[in-house]
């Protein structure tokens, strides 16, 4: 019996090094992801231009930039101020993003950062877009202070687009 309790153990010790491992050379990928500098056009409340480079921030969904939301009964344009919070976040500065992933529209998905600021916890943290893989406990906050859309009445941003599919030109 103590024989398979250890060799239980030295598997589980193998395991954790293994993932320790995976974990770090993960880490270190990410820190050496060549990163996109410069000023930033902003698309929307999520997406941005750096570089000529269109980001998406990585681990947010803000509302579509023609997005309704009801706010204290009256239609609120709530995609406009999404995308007016992030330009106001990141004017004048210099934006650094570094990338994470790639969308299945090609775009690059990075955490962007301007004046020391990450762009998403702060869109997140304004209440001016959800979480998605990222920033929940700024969101809780986000929501228990009632800021942006937690004020309103609002579709998720992925239920809006598919209600509101995109019409081609």
């Amino acid at each position: 019996m103590n024989g398979s309790i250890g060799r239980r153990a030295r598997a589980f010790i193998v395991w954790l090094i293994v993932a320790a491992g995976a974990a770090a050379a993960m880490w270190l990928a990410e820190q050496r992801a060549e990163a996109i500098v410069g000023p930033a056009s902003i698309i929307d409340g999520d997406s941005l231009r750096v570089a000529g480079v269109e980001i998406r921030l990585f681990g947010i969904d803000a509302p579509e930039l023609a997005q309704i939301c009801t706010r204290a009964g009256r239609p609120w344009a709530c995609g406009r101020e999404a995308a007016e919070a992030l330009r106001a976040a990141a004017a004048d500065r210099e934006v650094t993003c570094r990338p994470r992933d790639q969308d299945r529209y090609g775009r690059t998905v990075a955490v962007c950062h301007a004046g020391g600021v990450d762009l998403g916890a702060a869109m997140i943290k304004g209440g001016l877009a959800v979480a998605y893989g990222a920033y929940e406990a700024d969101e809780r906050e986000a929501r228990d202070a009632r800021r942006g859309l937690w004020s309103s009445t609002f579709d998720p941003p992925a239920l809006w687009r598919a209600r509101h599919p995109r019409r081609p030109h």
